[in-house]
């Protein structure tokens, strides 16, 4: 007979925390929330650049941007809603640039007093499908040495060196996490890294220590989306398994199970247009990834939208669903 405990875990919906940032994590979170799973999604704070960084530092805020891009993708809203938080002013005296999504936040931030507290009067406001939590509540500054020994400070100027990064690190080094992600960590029955730019949208999350610490100590399956092309000004000619790496190097330790990667071929005119702008799909190197320990999910999973290769949101989720799902069943069986 199955224990007490067990039958919880049967009966209780999937709880899945993803981490990252940037335009990835949210094409992630258009698919998932479609699925019958909760979901927690712990986003970057080391934005700078455009109306984020221009919030962050006129306000003494955190950067709202990658914030808004989540919220809006797991908002269960009108069409036009989503244009509305979208929305960039491109005219006006101090408003040009600025997104009102961006602007939306900044006002719940000076009414609650608290940013978590607006992020979640928003949510309410937005029906979003799930938690949306800052990696942590302090203002923490992305700083990169390069290979050659030369410094960059922020997020945004990271890429645009054309320099090789040896590493990325936060200033301060000892941000603490939010203690609602720590928990939702702590519950989950997946934890998803990714998709999204390594440097700067999923280190700065991973180089939280306590943050880093609760994932390494979750019982959950730690499941990484590689992006389907490399990125110019930070993983030029690099292939899945040297992502990981990179990740690894970052923390000191393996703790990934399972990389999901894309195995489509990719059309020639498709593949022009990125090589002009100095990218190239990211290679999966399955033999290297297994040596690594890793279970590697290798299957067509990109679609084309607006000119722009993008993960299949749906195809993605379903896969994850299913890893998930036959390892709750190992899980009961075991239990039995």
């Amino acid at each position: 007979m199955p224990t007490k405990g067990v039958g919880r875990l049967q009966s209780r919906p999937l709880r899945i925390v993803v981490i990252g940032g940037g335009t990835g994590l949210s094409v992630l979170l258009r698919g998932l929330k479609h699925e019958p799973v909760h979901i927690t999604a712990i986003v970057t704070v080391a934005d700078d650049g455009g109306s984020s960084g221009r919030l962050r530092e006129e306000m003494d805020m955190l950067p709202p941007g990658d914030i808004r891009n989540v919220l809006t993708a797991l908002a269960d809203t009108e069409p036009l809603m989503e244009k509305v938080m979208q929305y960039r002013f491109s005219t006006g005296t101090g408003l040009a640039g600025h997104n009102l999504g961006n602007l939306l936040l900044a006002a719940m931030n000076e009414i609650t007093g608290d940013f978590v507290t607006a992020v979640k009067t928003l949510s309410g406001v937005l029906a979003v499908r799930g938690d949306v939590l800052p990696a942590s509540t302090q203002s923490i500054q992305l700083k990169a040495e390069m290979t050659d020994g030369s410094l960059v400070i922020g997020e945004s100027q990271i890429p645009l060196t054309g320099k090789e990064i040896k590493r990325v690190f936060l200033d301060p080094e000892d941000a603490v996490p939010l203690s609602e992600a720590l928990m939702a960590i702590a519950d989950a029955d997946a934890i998803l890294i990714g998709p999204g730019s390594l440097y700067t949208s999923i280190l700065p999350n991973l180089l939280v220590r306590g943050l880093f610490e609760a994932i390494t100590c979750a019982q959950a399956p730690k499941i990484y989306i590689c992006n389907v092309m490399t990125q110019p000004g930070e993983t030029d000619g690099f292939s899945a398994s040297r992502h990981v790496n990179v990740m690894y190097e970052h923390v000191d330790k393996p703790f990934l199970d399972t990389i999901i990667v894309n195995s489509a071929e990719l059309p020639t005119h498709v593949l022009d247009k990125y090589a002009e702008k100095g990218a190239a799909p990211v290679r999966c190197d399955s033999k290297r990834l297994r040596q690594l320990g890793l279970h590697v999910v290798a299957k067509p999973l990109v679609t084309f939208e607006d000119g722009y290769l993008r993960h299949d949101a749906h195809a993605v989720s379903k896969q994850v669903v299913s890893l998930v799902k036959r390892r709750r069943k190992v899980l009961k069986i075991e239990k039995e």
